[in-house]
């Protein structure tokens, strides 16, 4: 990856997997035109080339993405050309049509793969043969996280063992080259997630032909995200379909789907707190997502039966800790919890989201002031009111 318009050095992109699914990764243009693209735009290039064919499907696929971005977010975002020679032809490596998924051994992964088994026979071209878990996202580069990676795999493997999916373990730099532009994960979040994804996929054309990435949010809370239902679909080549599922189910209906797999119950990994991935345990059960997991499972009355969490209960005290919203889908989590944690008669935890919502709206009420402050009035409303408040003592 050469930068012609920020002075950053040339880098080399990888992907890489085990001795086992050597022969089905491959240097697909595609895969490398997926991951520069969005990155190119977004930190300031003038365009994105390439020297291989790519297919015309894609590449129209990522300008509609890029209007996508620049009308959602604005600011210094520009649409920027793609150049590179077109495939005149369909390209097809792949034996014959099969569906992989991404798995993380999480709740939005494993309800997808849930749900693709109650409603594909397994002799369905989506029905999901391989699972791809790819280690590289959150800088896991020294021996010490690589061994946490380890213990990772064996227990999304046991799960993907019982649902006789293939696990495709993908190691890549992809992210981690550009990390150092994006401290606090916006972009990752926001706009590279779903093409990031994506490009791993195409690095599999040779053996798949469609490969699910898991919704995050669900239809009624839709905000804009990397990965979306509007925009995931378009990373597609004419070889390779890219879809976004189960964007119709909230995050308790995920749950409840989980809930009836037991050796997902006993793998779950919902933490990204990698230090606390042992051989017995994947959560560190103090985190946001590990809480309102937590949460999810205690008002199902399956806390107690999941080795997953170390913790037997959520106290008030832990959800006001953890639980900091920041938007109304985490908010929508939290919320459908209540009626089933009220019929257990768990009125404390019933206060405790209540009280989690009200700080998030009176927080979310005071960062719409700020904005609405520094958009029309340069912020002089607000630091003429902190020197009121000193001058009055």
């Amino acid at each position: 990856m050469i930068w012609e318009d920020r002075d950053r050095p040339s880098q080399d992109i990888y992907f890489e997997t085990t001795k086992e699914f050597a022969t089905d990764i491959c240097c697909d243009p595609n895969a490398f035109l997926t991951i520069c693209a969005i990155p190119a735009m977004r930190y300031g290039e003038r365009r994105i080339a390439i020297d291989a064919p790519v297919c015309p499907e894609l590449k129209d696929g990522l300008t509609t993405v890029m209007n996508y971005l620049v009308h959602w977010y604005g600011g210094t975002r520009r649409i920027i050309p793609i150049e590179a020679p077109l495939q005149s032809e369909l390209v097809s490596s792949a034996p014959e049509p099969r569906a992989g998924c991404f798995f993380s051994g999480g709740i939005d992964a494993s309800a997808m793969v849930r749900a693709n088994r109650l409603n594909f026979p397994l002799e369905h071209p989506r029905s999901i043969k391989d699972g791809i878990l790819i280690y590289g996202i959150l800088e896991w580069e020294d021996d010490r996280t690589e061994h946490s990676f380890k213990h990772l795999i064996n227990g999304v493997s046991a799960i993907a063992n019982d649902a006789n999916i293939n696990l495709i373990p993908i190691y890549t730099n992809a992210y981690v080259l550009i990390r150092d532009l994006d401290p606090d994960f916006q972009f990752w979040k926001l706009e590279f997630q779903g093409s990031f994804l994506a490009a791993v996929a195409h690095t599999l054309s040779r053996r798949l032909t469609a490969v699910s990435i898991a919704s995050t949010y669900d239809l009624a809370h839709l905000d804009p995200w990397g990965s979306h239902p509007l925009i995931d679909h378009h990373f597609s080549s004419n070889t390779l379909r890219i879809h976004h599922e189960d964007a119709a189910l909230s995050r308790l209906a995920k749950t409840k789907l989980v809930a009836q797999w037991d050796v997902v119950l006993k793998h779950l990994h919902v933490c990204n707190v990698k230090e606390s991935y042992h051989s017995d345990n994947y959560n560190c059960g103090k985190c946001e997502k590990c809480v309102r997991t937590m949460t999810a499972l205690l008002a199902l009355g399956l806390l107690e039966q999941t080795p997953a969490f170390k913790e037997k209960d959520v106290s008030k005290e832990l959800l006001l800790k953890a639980a900091y919203l920041t938007d109304s889908y985490e908010e929508s989590c939290y919320r459908e919890l209540i009626e089933p944690l009220a019929q257990i008669g768990r009125y404390d935890l019933v206060d405790g989201i209540n009280a989690i919502i009200t700080r998030y709206h009176e927080q979310d009420l005071k960062g719409l002031m700020k904005r609405f402050d520094r958009a029309f009035f340069g912020g002089n409303l607000f630091n003429l009111s902190k020197k009121l408040i000193v001058s009055s003592k």
